[in-house]
């Protein structure tokens, strides 16, 4: 897939962005001309990509409010935010953990919106006409077994989107969603490699595969592009059709 994004002059700002779909952010805004701010936690990996695309590393628990707020406090005005952070925890709703629900929040629903928040005050305040995309899931949309936590920080996330849509659209500053099916990252490639596993999750999408993480990139470049300039508060699937039904 050719992507001909020009993001010239344009500083972004991608959380998640040591491994997945961040990493892949990242490294093709770099490409397309931004200056990249790739925040994570793992330092090793955040480093290895700054050698490869010249993006500046920054290691951060975005889960972490005080350090969180304190790293926002240094960092500038952005034009474009992408908030990939994200973790998964895995249990059946009848065996719900307390602690399991506050971390799977905490970094995808709470962090994202801090991030989105702080991000869309200094851009109202230097006035840039910037745009915010939140990688969400089909989650947020279906309900699927073992992921109450996961689908409820999802949904969580949409909402906010919406929220933020609201109160920054006045400032000129568009935000807006992606809700991926199983994207292959490699992590993912090697989870899902059991055909057994996979054939059940791939029977409910018409287009009969997962996605390759370029096909979830794209979308989020466009959203963040001059493209997408009268696009505001949408939650896009990208999940070959499976959330239809």
């Amino acid at each position: 897939m050719t992507l001909t994004f020009d993001f010239s002059n344009r500083k972004a700002l991608v959380t998640g962005a040591s491994s997945g779909i961040g990493h892949a952010v990242a490294t093709q805004l770099a490409r397309s001309g931004a200056a990249v701010t790739a925040v994570g936690r793992n330092a090793e990996a955040l480093q290895k990509l700054a050698a490869q695309t010249g993006c500046t590393p920054r290691v951060l628990d975005v889960a972490a409010p005080q350090a969180l707020d304190q790293a926002f406090g240094e960092l500038p005005a952005f034009d474009l935010v992408v908030n990939c952070a994200g973790i998964a925890l895995l249990e059946p709703a009848l065996e719900l953990q307390a602690h399991s629900f506050d971390a799977v929040m905490a970094v995808n629903a709470r962090a994202a919106a801090l991030v989105a928040a702080r991000c869309g005050k200094a851009m109202a305040a230097a006035g840039v006409r910037g745009s915010i995309v939140n990688v969400s899931s089909q989650a947020a949309l279906v309900a699927l077994d073992d992921h109450l936590c996961y689908c409820a920080s999802k949904a969580a996330l949409d909402a906010i989107t919406r929220s933020l849509c609201l109160e920054l659209g006045p400032h000129g500053i568009r935000v807006n969603s992606v809700n991926p099916t199983v994207t292959l990252t490699p992590m993912a490639a090697q989870a899902w490699a059991d055909p057994a596993k996979s054939a059940a999750a791939i029977a409910g999408i018409p287009l009969g595969r997962f996605a390759r993480v370029e096909e979830v990139v794209a979308p989020i470049l466009f959203l963040l592009s001059e493209g997408a300039s009268m696009i505001s508060g949408a939650s896009l699937p990208v999940d070959g059709g499976y959330t239809i039904a």
